[in-house]
């Protein structure tokens, strides 16, 4: 994981996003232990506040749970929810302007439907 002083995002974002991809990707498991506020602090060279901060937004979403005297796990379901939480987003940020901003050139959703189909993944 990455954290960007150049971002706009604050550093505690950053956090919970990172460990968010980290689980999207397989490489946290549910169940498995994530690193604590101090060790983010170390890692990162951050103050623990901070870490804190982001380990507490992803609490409150029910991704991670505490385990008393043990530290920060992902919990069960996390997954399925982060993918739900991303497709969701992803249809805000790129589906839904994609179509309004393809309406104000005149396009119809067919016509847009059928760019993103000729595309067909030719970068991949």
């Amino acid at each position: 994981m990455l954290l960007s002083g150049d971002s706009t995002k604050p550093i505690y974002v950053q956090i919970a996003e990172g460990i968010e991809d980290e689980i999207l990707k397989g490489n946290i498991l549910e169940d498995e232990q994530v690193l604590s506020t101090n060790q983010f602090a170390q890692v990162y060279n951050i103050n623990p506040a901070t870490a804190g901060k982001g380990i507490n937004m992803l609490t409150e979403e029910g991704i991670l749970f505490k385990k008393r005297g043990l530290g920060m796990f992902v919990a069960k379901g996390a997954l399925k929810y982060l993918k739900e939480k991303r497709r969701r987003k992803f249809f805000e940020d790129y589906v839904l302007k994609t179509l309004e901003e393809g309406h104000k050139l005149d396009f119809s959703s067919e016509e847009i439907i059928e760019m993103i189909r000729g595309w067909g993944g030719k970068n991949e």
